[in-house]
């Protein structure tokens, strides 16, 4: 018998993965590269275990979020649309005018799955304008991107 066919493939499970605390600083980072690294961070695809099914990231704590960076004319320039639910009910607000966490939050909510399994990971996600958070019960670790 080959000694090889006997290894079995390990799909993770709520039961055996681990989720760690970090802390993003987003002071002076720019906006889409920073929630793409935070998105993939919260979905675990930076881990060995990773499996597609599964909530198996980590929970993100980012802080600082009102000094991120949008180039060009973006804060003049983009508009974040919602509808109130009645008719003729849509607003549109630009960028400079949104509270920056709904900035960052709606940054990474777009880049999760839009799938039950997004809207848990969202769950993950943690966003403060300063550079204070109440989580420190949970030990956070830092972490730093390459931007």
């Amino acid at each position: 018998m080959n000694p090889l066919s006997t290894y079995k493939t390990i799909s993770a499970n709520k039961n055996t993965i681990t989720k760690n605390w970090v802390v993003v600083d987003a002071a002076g980072q720019p906006l889409g590269r920073l929630a793409s690294k935070i998105a993939t961070v919260i979905r675990g695809k930076h881990k060995p275990t990773y499996s597609p099914h599964v909530d198996c990231g980590d929970h993100v704590i980012v802080i600082n979020a009102a000094s991120i960076k949008l180039t060009g004319a973006k804060m003049d320039q983009k508009e974040y649309i919602r509808h109130t639910g009645f008719p003729g009910g849509q607003r549109v607000a630009l960028a400079k005018a949104v509270k920056k966490d709904r900035i960052v939050e709606s940054a990474i909510r777009g880049m999760l799955p839009k799938n039950r399994l997004g809207r848990k990971l969202f769950n993950n996600l943690f966003v403060y304008e300063g550079p204070e958070h109440p989580h420190a019960a949970q030990q956070p670790k830092e972490l730093k991107f390459d931007i």
